[in-house]
């Protein structure tokens, strides 16, 4: 016999039956959202939390304790996972755009020291700036830049992918590959 509950299922309303009830059937759905959406239904048709467990092809009744209670705060968006473990992000995308827009700048041989960005130099600009990221790390900044689609190239300068300047009669021209996009993924 288990245990007096701390943190019952609540009743649910006829939309969240009805959407639990279809995800727990869809096959296009992840499989941590079907066995949740299953686990939940059947904690609300009376089963125990072991049993629930049983019938969304778990093992822990525990787990459905604590998807019970995170149901009953966030609703349906319990079936969504929360943070897998390991350091949280701690760069939003304002601090991201901050050194994509430093990036994006030329630097200056007397102000950086460089001219050129190199991470380091990148680094060291964007620690000693007044709104810069006094703690940044020369890895955090290789993803940002790589996440945004910025590479290293043989000439030993970042350059956005899909962007190329081009010798043309008028001068120098900046090209853009329509095809970009689909090409980095």
């Amino acid at each position: 016999m288990s245990r007096r509950k701390k943190d019952p299922l609540r009743a649910l309303t006829s939309e969240e039956r009805a959407v639990l009830e279809q995800i727990s059937r869809s096959y296009n759905e992840p499989a941590s959202h079907v066995a949740r959406s299953k686990a939940i239904l059947a904690v609300a048709d009376g089963q125990d939390y072991d049993e629930a467990a049983r019938t969304a092809g778990r093992k822990s009744g525990d787990a459905v304790s604590h998807l019970v209670s995170r149901f009953n705060k966030e609703g349906i968006a319990a079936l969504e996972p929360g943070h897998g473990g390991g350091k949280r992000a701690t760069y939003a995308t304002v601090e991201k755009e901050r050194i994509l827009r430093e990036v994006r700048r030329s630097p200056d041989p007397e102000q950086d020291g460089t001219a050129v960005w190199s991470l380091s130099t990148l680094q060291r600009v964007l620690r000693q700036a007044a709104d810069g990221l006094p703690r940044v790390s020369t890895c955090t900044i290789w993803l940002v830049l790589r996440e945004a689609g910025w590479r290293w190239q043989q000439d030993r300068t970042w350059c956005e992918t899909g962007q190329v300047k081009r010798k043309r009669k008028e001068g120098v021209v900046e090209v853009q590959d329509p095809d970009a996009a689909p090409k980095k993924s």
